[in-house]
């Protein structure tokens, strides 16, 4: 059995990979994580325009500082996840400050609501990424509670289990997202707390 705290073979292998300068290596990267990415972006930014552009700097900063990764600090695709919000949120500060700047002197009113726009986009992605990561049970029953407003016991149906796990799912996937606040939050990427 392998540690518990060792990262996936894949994550090890790719970081190698890269650091090689292997260009396939890429361009296997980019077609798992892409749709990540680039939703994370999108979520913190509001902007496709936007968010491609922060595709392609994450894709250019893995691929020019491949080591940057540590596969001993967790899986690459949280890795990857933190620097797409952290690169996001920067993007975010520097086009709403730019936009105060033109608009006149800065009021504290406005800085205080470009810090709770940051801070709002910063839940909205953690809480994304934990969705996205989560096991499929829960993210199933989640999405049949929530989306299509079935109870645990429609829920328990839907999935074939009993009432029992249908509320076992909910309870915890519900426990999860709820960390998106908490800065700390395990699961959530290192770095992802607070807003970068």
């Amino acid at each position: 059995m392998a540690k518990k705290d060792a990262p996936p073979r894949w994550d090890r292998k790719m970081q190698q990979r890269l650091a090689r300068g292997e260009a396939a290596a890429l361009g296997e990267l980019y077609d798992r994580f892409a749709s990540l990415v680039h939703g994370l972006a999108h979520r913190v930014l509001g902007d496709e325009r936007a968010a491609d552009g922060i595709t392609r700097e994450v894709f250019a900063h893995v691929w020019e500082h491949p080591d940057a990764y540590d596969p001993k600090q967790g899986p690459l695709r949280t890795w990857v996840a933190a620097l797409t919000h952290r690169l996001a949120v920067q993007r975010l500060r520097a086009t709403e400050t730019a936009a105060l700047a033109e608009a006149g002197p800065g009021s504290a009113e406005a800085t205080e609501e470009l810090e709770r726009r940051v801070r709002h986009a910063s839940v909205a992605a953690r809480a994304d990424y934990i969705v996205q990561a989560m096991p499929a049970p829960l993210r199933a029953a989640l999405e049949l509670a929530y989306f299509q407003r079935r109870d645990y016991r429609q829920t328990a149906a839907d999935l074939g289990v009993t009432e029992d796990e249908a509320r076992r799912r909910l309870r915890l996937g519900l426990q999860l997202l709820s960390t998106a606040h908490d800065s700390a939050a395990p699961g959530a990427p290192p770095g992802y707390g607070g807003a970068a």
